[in-house]
């Protein structure tokens, strides 16, 4: 196992401009990747992703990130692209469902990709490697 994975973590959030001034302003942590619709934050350097979702549950847990349907309720690790590669094998030759590799903000800061698996419980576990893994939190003008 990798010593240098860092956690990613996705979660919804009813007012996004409250939920970053807590974080960012109150707490003090670095604002990321961001829109008006969602933001990454550097909570010791861990990716965490909070996606403003309204009345929110776990009924409906989607939306859409880069031209992509994703899941907001899920949470995953970033990986070295040779580990993250390795992993995707493996999996896929236990006959593991995963989902098909994608690609996420091609040719922009922060570009990486993809793919799920769903755990026994139904929760989603998502990993993902950067192009450039010093961009994980990088800003984006979305």
């Amino acid at each position: 196992m990798s010593t240098n994975a860092k956690f990613h973590l996705s979660l919804p959030c009813h007012d996004i401009e409250k939920t970053k001034q807590f974080y960012i302003d109150e707490l003090g942590f670095d604002l990321g990747r961001n829109s008006h619709t969602w933001f990454d934050v550097d909570i010791y350097g861990n990716q965490i992703t909070f996606t403003e979702a309204g009345a929110f549950n776990f009924n409906n847990p989607d939306y859409i990130f880069d031209k992509q349907i994703l899941p907001s309720f899920h949470f995953g690790v970033i990986l070295l692209t040779d580990e993250w590669e390795d992993l995707h094998n493996r999996l896929n030759a236990w006959n593991i469902d995963t989902t098909t590799k994608t690609v996420f903000l091609e040719d922009q800061p922060g570009e990486h990709s993809s793919f799920f698996i769903k755990d026994p419980n139904g929760f989603l576990i998502e990993f993902k490697t950067f192009i450039d893994s010093s961009s994980v939190f990088a800003e984006l003008d979305i």
